[in-house]
């Protein structure tokens, strides 16, 4: 049986944690650890009270998440806090967080493999965030505005957003998984105006009119799912291992 410090390790290396940097607050790593051994990997979004349930209650002692537990400001462990944590201490359930390495991760990163999910080779990558690019740059698909909108309803039924004002045969598509508030303001001068994205604000419904624009908010848990679930499955592939994904209603 592979032991905690071991998969830890795997992951750290995996995910280049040590040379991408975090918004301030945020710690990606190990978070919690269990009693040093790994039987069972899982995979979730958000390292929340549920998820964490859900996991002890199908055997996993090793969580993968892409939204952990320590952001800023720092949280006491009372309360809402407290019970968590203790849930998973009380469960022996190692809790594993990984932000911003497995949004940019060229290989198994949200961005990149939304891009393989809509079948658009990625061509380049703007926003760069303390050394390294966060939202990847993809070629248009073929058949324009028409056919990626027709993809990413499909792809996410329950949370796709549709506001097109820009090109209707976008050569240059921006991605930026979860929040791409960020990215909207750069889109121009990197060429694009088509962005497939999480969530928005609504100002930015003003900007795409105003700019000429297409945003494509497609929620940002469902467009978050990619990453932890391709680290997941390289785990218990390396480690002969079995994975769960620890699915939670969430549309936004």
């Amino acid at each position: 049986m592979p032991t905690l410090h071991e998969i830890a390790h795997f992951c750290d290396q995996r995910t280049r944690r040590g040379g991408v940097k975090d918004f301030a607050g945020a710690y990606n790593g190990l978070q919690v650890e269990n009693n040093g051994e790994v039987s069972r990997i899982g995979a979730a979004v958000d390292a929340g009270q549920r998820p964490f349930e859900a996991a002890i209650a199908q055997g996993i002692d090793f969580l993968i998440c892409h939204h952990g537990l320590f952001w800023t400001p720092p949280t006491p462990l009372t309360g809402p806090a407290y019970r968590k944590v203790k849930t998973a201490l009380d469960g022996n359930l190692a809790v594993y967080g990984a932000h911003l390495p497995l949004d940019c991760h060229p290989e198994i990163g949200n961005n990149a493999l939304l891009a393989k999910a809509l079948g658009l080779p990625v061509v380049g990558s703007f926003l760069n965030y303390e050394g390294n690019d966060i939202a990847s740059i993809a070629e248009g698909p073929r058949g324009g505005r028409a056919e990626l909108a027709e993809k990413l309803q499909s792809l996410f039924p329950k949370t796709y957003g549709a506001i097109e004002y820009g090109s209707e045969r976008p050569e240059r598509i921006g991605i930026l998984t979860g929040s791409g508030q960020s990215a909207v303001p750069h889109l121009l001068e990197n060429g694009i105006d088509t962005l497939v994205t999480g969530e928005l604000r609504q100002h930015h419904f003003n900007m795409a009119q105003e700019l000429g624009l297409n945003l494509y908010p497609c929620g940002h848990y469902a467009t978050e799912v990619f990453g932890v679930k391709a680290l997941a499955a390289e785990v218990a592939e390396t480690f002969g291992l079995e994975w769960q994904f620890i699915e939670q209603p969430c549309a936004l």
